[in-house]
C-alpha cells in the first residue's frame, strides 16, 4: 500500500526551482515555477516515467534581421525541451502538454506578442503530435505557474491589476527584448598572460 502523501501546492512552491525567459528545466521530483506575461511556458510530462519539464520563451520564432538568444525563441526552446525529455528516456508519442501565458498584462505592450506566442505553441505541439491536456492563455493578466514534474499537475494563478507584479513581468520581458537588439559579441578572444 502506497502511503505517500501528495504535497500541497504551497509545499511544492517552497521547494520549486524558478525559471526565467530563455530557460528550461527537466526534473522528476523538484517542482518548477515561473512568472509569465506575454511569454509562454509549456509543461511537458511523460506519464509512464513520471517526470516532466518546463520552458519559458519570449518570442515565437527567430527574426533573421536581429541577433537573438536562441532559447528566447519558441521554435528553439520547444526543440531543446523535447530533446532533453527524450535524453532521459521519454518517448515523444507519450508526451502530454500544458500551455500557459501569452497574456497582455501591461497595455503598453503591443504587437500581440502574447497572441502570437500562444498560437505558435498550439501549432507547434499539434504539428509534433503532442496532445495538449490543459491551456490557459491570453487575457489581460500575468500568471504565476507551478508545475509538479512527478505528477504532471500544474497550478496557474492569474494576476490581474497587481501593478507591482505586472511591472516586474513587463520589466523582465523588456530587458530580454532589449538584449535581442544588442550586437553579437566580438569573435576576437582576449588572452591574459600570468
Amino acid at each position: 500500500m502506497n502511503t505517500r502523501k501528495e504535497p500541497t501546492s504551497q509545499e511544492l512552491e517552497r521547494t520549486a526551482q524558478t525559471i526565467h525567459p530563455g530557460e528550461w528545466r527537466v526534473d522528476q521530483l523538484r517542482p518548477i515555477a515561473t512568472l509569465l506575461g506575454s511569454c509562454i511556458a509549456v509543461c511537458l510530462y511523460d506519464p509512464k516515467l513520471k517526470f516532466g519539464g518546463m520552458n519559458h520563451f519570449l518570442l515565437p520564432n527567430s527574426d533573421p534581421n536581429k541577433a537573438q538568444d536562441d532559447l528566447l525563441r519558441g521554435d528553439y526552446s520547444m526543440e531543446v525541451l523535447v530533446n532533453a525529455m527524450m535524453a532521459k528516456g521519454a518517448q515523444k508519442k507519450r508526451l502530454r502538454a500544458k500551455v500557459f501565458g501569452g497574456g497582455n498584462p501591461v497595455s503598453a505592450i503591443s504587437l500581440s506578442i502574447g497572441e502570437r506566442n500562444a498560437q505558435f505553441a498550439s501549432e507547434w505541439l499539434a504539428r509534433e503530435g503532442i496532445a495538449v491536456d490543459a491551456s490557459d492563455v491570453g487575457g489581460p493578466w500575468s500568471r504565476k505557474l507551478l508545475f509538479d514534474p512527478h505528477s504532471g499537475i500544474a497550478w496557474c494563478k492569474r494576476i490581474l491589476g497587481h501593478l507591482a507584479i505586472s511591472g516586474d513581468v513587463a520589466r523582465k520581458e523588456a530587458e530580454y527584448a532589449r538584449s535581442l537588439n544588442k550586437p553579437a559579441p566580438s569573435a576576437e578572444k582576449k588572452i591574459e598572460l600570468f
